[in-house]
């Protein structure tokens, strides 16, 4: 599993009824994406549960890097970097994933929460410590799905989380709204340790 995000903000007085139309007229090309597990279409608005900023923020998990390059380098991306520019795109490597509860639902809230592993700390047992928390996401109620993730040139990682309704507050975390849910291949993720 490969994840990727990018995270365009906007101006404080953008419309986001902009991005809410794109996503209703555009996010159901990816339903049948090959290589594709999920695209969870992310929004965060000013001033709306606590978000400081306008944002667009699509959120992938891969199944195939076949179909992450396809993306990348296809019409679609380059559709949202005419309208938008060339946004940095965030990606991960998967470590795990876990369905929850709520599986089954549509999910319309998703929290990310990305921590460096410190300087000292053998990658390892991070992410052992991680793969716990993982687990004990996915027993949470209202959990759709979880996945954790690291980039191993930054020691980034990185918890992605589909709620059914809504994200409880947890210190760290950003809350955004799902607008949509492309999953042509979620099923097809190895649910657990992926190492």
């Amino acid at each position: 599993m490969h994840a990727m995000n990018y995270r365009i903000t906007l101006p404080a007085d953008y419309d986001m009824r902009i991005i809410r139309h794109r996503v209703a007229t555009k996010g159901h090309l990816l339903d049948d994406f090959p290589g594709l597990g999920q695209k969870a279409y992310l929004i965060r608005e000013r001033g709306i549960d606590g978000s400081p900023v306008n944002q667009y923020a699509p959120f992938y998990l891969w199944n195939t890097p076949e179909g992450m390059n396809s993306f990348l380098w296809g019409a679609g991306f380059q559709g949202l970097c005419a309208d938008f520019g060339r946004p940095a795109v965030e990606h991960w490597t998967g470590l795990g994933f876990a369905r929850g509860s709520a599986y089954d639902a549509v999910p319309r809230a998703a929290a990310r929460r990305a921590y460096p592993v410190p300087p000292g700390t053998a990658p390892a047992e991070a992410v052992e410590r991680g793969l716990e928390d993982l687990a004990r996401t996915a027993a949470r109620p209202g959990v759709h799905s979880t996945a954790l993730v690291v980039d191993p040139r930054h020691w980034e990682m990185l918890h992605f989380t589909l709620w059914e309704d809504t994200v409880p507050r947890t210190p760290g975390e950003e809350r955004y709204q799902v607008l949509h849910l492309s999953r042509p291949e979620l099923d097809k993720l190895p649910a657990g340790r992926m190492w």
